[in-house]
């Protein structure tokens, strides 16, 4: 056999080395994206404005879905073959008041919503004249500078603004559109059944929400075993008049300024 011949088979086995490990590499970075998907992040579009001002239509935020642990509402279809062998959760760990939750809605199991968590197990929660009470006790608020908004006409409105701290120190903002005499601004005393909780949004005139039930349209008390992930980073913002996929509009269109914001 010449040199010639020698070279050329060395060249071929180098090219299908090559191949193969290019081939690896796709398929490891398939499979780490798969499991950061399956367990420990997903991601998630904001398609409403029941959490404005915290979230805005148009955001796109990560989920932590290794934050309370795993149901077979918080598996992709592939790995929830068998419901019913998953009852509860595996790695559970209890959400905190005021965390921004994604839950699957109780009354379908399917739709995906986003509330902030206001009521624990046990937990009494009533409105009386938009004043938040929990447990007999009215939740500190502070006026801020009002919010510029669209109302319920979509027409341009500046809403009250506040500062509400809950009782486990936890601060954030809520707006008024219809001020304290809203819909759902004076309601019964809820009492949060256990495994349950009582979700708000933050728009509290605009928010479909445990305040009604699911029977009604509503959210309802949801199980905990509903939860799919707790909010945790903005990673894109863009008009919600804007499809993110137009990106030769991005540079005026897209929220700057939002884009890797903490949830809170």
């Amino acid at each position: 056999m010449s040199d010639k011949s020698v070279k050329a088979g060395a060249t071929a086995v180098k090219k299908e080395e090559g191949w193969w490990e290019t081939v690896k590499v796709i398929v490891e970075a398939l499979l780490i994206a798969l499991v950061v998907r399956t367990l420990l992040f997903q991601p998630f579009n904001i398609p409403s404005g029941s959490l404005v001002p915290t979230l805005l239509v148009g955001d796109y935020l990560f989920v932590s879905k290794y934050a309370y642990g795993y149901s077979h509402f918080s598996l992709p279809g592939f790995l929830d073959l068998f419901p019913q062998a998953i009852p509860g959760r595996v790695f559970a760990s209890q959400p905190k008041r005021g965390d921004i939750i994604v839950f699957k809605l109780p009354s379908d199991g399917q739709t995906d919503y986003i509330k902030r968590l206001i009521g624990l197990p046990g937990d009494k929660i009533q409105v009386q004249h938009g004043r938040l009470i929990i447990n007999g006790e009215m939740v500190p608020r502070e006026p801020i500078a009002p919010y510029a908004t669209v109302n319920h006409f979509g027409r341009p409105e500046e809403a009250p603004r506040y500062l509400e701290t809950l009782p486990n120190g936890v601060k954030h903002e809520i707006i008024q559109i219809d001020g304290d005499e809203g819909t759902f601004d004076n309601t019964r005393v809820y009492e949060v059944p256990p495994g349950h909780y009582f979700m708000m949004g933050d728009n509290r005139d605009n928010s479909s929400d445990s305040r009604l039930a699911g029977d009604q349209g509503g959210v309802g008390y949801v199980p905990f075993e509903n939860l799919i992930g707790r909010g945790e980073l903005i990673f894109f913002s863009i008009g919600d008049d804007t499809p993110a996929w137009q990106v030769w509009k991005w540079p005026w269109t897209v929220r700057w300024d939002r884009i890797f914001q903490r949830v809170h």
